[in-house]
């Protein structure tokens, strides 16, 4: 990233479908090692910089097609061309004979930081002392 260009906030939703859920059992860890490649090459992306992932797969058990997703990454990247080519890897990345798009997908939500007045900001380090 460099550093005169703001870089942009994008928070990356992900949806495991049902093809996944249709798995036999002992094909399910194909999808698992395939989808830990492509969140590291996301990760490993020029311009790319992981703030933090979330999953609620522990709170939402099966298919997640629209919102709520089963998990995020919020990372903050460069520029639009980037997050095109994170969502991408969804279509590049090998499981067998398919692409990881087949059993999940990816929605980029682009945005900037949220700004809090001076006083909420305060209270929010305050809170991460205790």
């Amino acid at each position: 990233m460099s550093e005169s260009a703001t870089p942009l906030r994008v928070l990356f939703c992900i949806g495991i479908n049902q093809n996944f859920f249709d798995l036999p059992t002992e094909r399910i860890g194909d999808v698992l090692t395939a989808f830990t490649e492509m969140t590291n090459a996301l990760a490993a992306l020029p311009g790319v910089r992981v703030l933090g992932t979330m999953d609620d797969d522990q709170h939402m058990v099966g298919p997640s097609a629209q919102w709520p997703w089963t998990c995020y990454i919020l990372a903050e990247v460069a520029d639009q061309p980037t997050v095109a080519a994170a969502c991408g890897l969804f279509r590049s990345t090998p499981v067998g004979e398919h692409a990881l798009w087949r059993y999940a997908k990816i929605e980029a939500r682009i945005g900037r930081p949220l700004g809090f007045p001076d006083e909420v900001g305060a209270a929010a380090e305050r809170t991460e002392r205790r």
